[in-house]
Order: structure tokens, then C-alpha cells, then sequence
């Protein structure tokens, strides 16, 4: 038998990524655990950060998840392919013209001004729901604090058909940042001004900050895929993503031989390099060249040199297993997506959201 097929390489592409819905659906679970009673809402913008939509989406809604989050309308018609019975929100408000679409898919914008509002109240007359967005802080996107409060006066909150209140905190993963109170008691007047709407404010960090900033509905998102909500503290979530790829080719290198374009390695001393298949075009962040690893047969392996758009250089010399067909793996075990990260001087979230289409996906239990 060829030796690809004896490691686990796939000849159509060679790099391999792994996504575990069933860890996914246990992460939504302890992320609900966290306010019993309170719903738990599922954030899948960005292609569900990288992991797919519609098999996501799926699992989720299988697991009992009943309301989602996208950013672009784009994204929602597609969820709403494999979500037709969902509340499907879309973050990033009522494009120009795109009400009636919304409103024929029974999708939901999040509105963000005056303007969304005044627009979405005139097409809905309160019969489509929609999220009114209210800026605690952020300076992003949303209502301003003087905006939201003056709207008890309006009918546009009823006629818009606002079901659903919600803001967005800065900085949720570091606790005692002083900000966290600052917009919890800033939500807390917004509410009190437009009292029996439910309301939506914890993010994935957001949840871990205590029972003030729980509300009526949980709104995770990075955490689902295994990213670190409490980043001082060990990671409650489960792991979500592998991405593992197969060693092409290895050679032997002398000392003060050179490595990748531009030669920016050097070998200090007799080294075994190792190829492998996968590089920037697939979403593996050429920046991590610079301090990323690879593990081989469990042995941590740094990265040399430039990453290619298609492959990618390790030192193997501590590696025994290093061989043609071996599998590296790139994310998982040790290697979590915040880990892969910091080395490329990035988030997680970057390297999640980055994982390109050429891989060969497979979808697991």
C-alpha cells in the first residue's frame, strides 16, 4: 500500500483539516451552563469562523440552538438555506435597499442608527422583527446612548418591531477591565429607558463575566470553536479544529546553508528540513513563519524561513518520525488556535477565520 495512504495523507490536496461538530455542539453547552435558563444563541458569521456555515449551523440547530448571528446578508440568505425555521440576526444592520430581501427570507437586521430604524419601521410596520444595536462603548457601530434613551417618546420601536436589545463590549476578556461596569450599567439605563424588550449583551468572553452581564440571551461566538474565552485562566471550551498536512519532501542542509525565498534562514548546523503542503493561499498565516511550530510525531519542530504560498519549511532534526508522508500537525493538541496566534503575532480569531478552501475537510463526531 502507498505510504500516503498508510499516514492519512490525501493525495488531492495533502493538508487535512479537522473539524469536530461534536465539540462544537459541547461547547455551546457549557457556554449555556454558564446562565442556566438563559437562552444561548450561536454566532457562525465568517463562514461560522472558518469551520462552515451549513454543517455548523446544522449541528447547532440539532442540539437545540434556535437563534443565529451572521454579519452580512450574504452570509444569512445561506444560513437561512439550512436554518429555515431560525431567528437569523444580521450584525452589520439594513443595507441600502436590501429590506425587502431581508424581509422575504423572514431574516433580521440589526439596526444600527436612526436612519436603519426609521427605514426598517416604514417597510415592517411591526410585522418583521428586527435587533436594535445601542453603543455602550465601542464606538463601532449602534445608537448612541442620547439616541437610544430619547426613543420612549417615538413609535419607531414598535413599528420597527424591535424584539430584541443589544450592545457589544470592548474588552469581555479581560475582567477587570473597568470598562466591563461602565457598559453594564450603561445596558442596564438603555433597558430601564425602553423596558420589556429582551436583551442581548455577553459575548463569548462577556459570559464569564457574572450574572450582570447575562441578560435574556447568551451570544457566543469564538469560544464555540474552541478559542479561549477567559484567556487567564485555562480554556473551558473544547478543541474544534485540527489542520494537519503531509511532509513532501525531507532533505539534509549543511551548516550556513540557506532556507525559503530571500534566504532568510540559515542553518547554524547540520539540519533536517522537512516540506510540507500547505502555505499562505491555504490560510496558514505567513507571518508565522517567524515563531511558529510544527509538531511531528509529538516533537515540536520550528518553522524556517519565509512561508510559501503552498509550502511550508520545518527543522526536523529532533524528529526520528520526520518521513515522507508523515503528518505534521499544524493546529491541535499543544498547538491551539490561540497558541498558533500569538506566534504569527495575531489572534486566534485571525487564524480561524483564515483557513482557506483547498483543504480537504472532513467533518467528525
Amino acid at each position: 500500500m502507498p505510504e500516503a495512504a498508510e499516514t492519512g495523507a490525501d493525495p488531492r490536496h495533502g493538508a487535512r483539516l479537522t473539524i469536530d461538530l461534536g465539540a462544537v455542539a459541547e461547547n455551546w453547552r457549557r457556554l449555556g451552563a454558564q446562565a442556566p435558563g438563559t437562552p444561548c444563541a450561536a454566532v457562525v458569521k465568517a463562514d461560522a469562523y472558518g469551520c462552515g456555515l451549513g454543517a455548523v449551523a446544522g449541528r447547532l440547530w440539532r442540539e437545540g440552538c434556535r437563534t443565529f448571528f451572521v454579519a452580512h446578508l450574504e452570509e444569512a440568505l445561506a444560513a437561512r438555506q439550512v436554518l429555515p425555521e431560525a431567528a437569523i440576526y444580521v450584525l452589520n444592520g439594513l443595507p441600502p435597499g436590501g429590506g425587502r430581501v431581508l424581509a422575504q427570507a423572514r431574516l433580521r437586521p440589526v439596526l444600527n442608527a436612526v436612519e436603519e430604524l426609521a427605514e426598517w419601521a416604514d417597510l415592517s410596520e411591526g410585522r418583521l422583527p428586527a435587533a436594535l444595536h445601542v453603543d455602550t462603548g465601542m464606538n463601532r457601530l449602534g445608537l448612541r446612548m442620547e439616541e437610544a434613551v430619547a426613543l420612549p417618546g417615538s413609535d419607531l420601536p414598535a413599528r420597527a418591531g424591535i424584539d430584541l436589545l443589544m450592545s457589544h463590549l470592548v474588552g469581555a476578556e479581560v475582567p477587570d477591565d473597568a470598562v466591563n461596569a461602565r457598559q453594564i450599567e450603561a445596558f442596564a439605563r438603555v433597558r430601564a429607558a425602553l423596558p420589556g424588550l429582551p436583551g442581548s449583551l455577553a459575548n463569548s468572553s462577556g459570559i464569564f463575566l457574572g450574572a450582570a452581564a447575562h441578560h435574556d440571551l447568551l451570544r457566543p461566538g469564538y469560544a464555540l470553536f474552541g478559542g479561549n474565552p477567559v484567556p487567564h485562566r485555562p480554556n473551558p471550551m473544547r478543541p474544534v479544529v485540527r489542520l494537519e498536512s503531509p511532509i513532501l519532501q525531507t532533505r539534509s542542509v549543511e551548516a550556513g546553508e540557506r532556507a525559503g525565498y530571500n534566504g532568510t534562514w540559515t542553518a547554524r548546523s547540520r539540519r533536517h528540513l522537512a516540506t510540507l503542503s500547505l502555505g499562505y493561499a491555504d490560510g496558514y498565516p505567513r507571518a508565522g513563519g517567524a515563531q511558529g511550530r510544527a509538531l511531528v510525531a509529538g516533537v515540536a519542530c520550528p518553522i524556517v524561513g519565509r512561508i510559501s504560498m503552498d509550502l511550508v519549511i520545518l527543522d526536523v532534526t529532533e524528529a526520528p518520525g520526520a518521513r515522507r508522508g508523515a503528518l505534521a500537525t499544524l493546529i491541535g493538541d499543544s498547538l491551539d488556535v490561540d497558541t498558533v496566534g500569538r506566534a504569527a503575532g495575531t489572534i486566534g480569531y485571525e487564524i480561524l477565520t483564515g483557513l482557506g478552501s483547498r483543504y480537504v475537510r472532513a467533518y467528525v463526531e
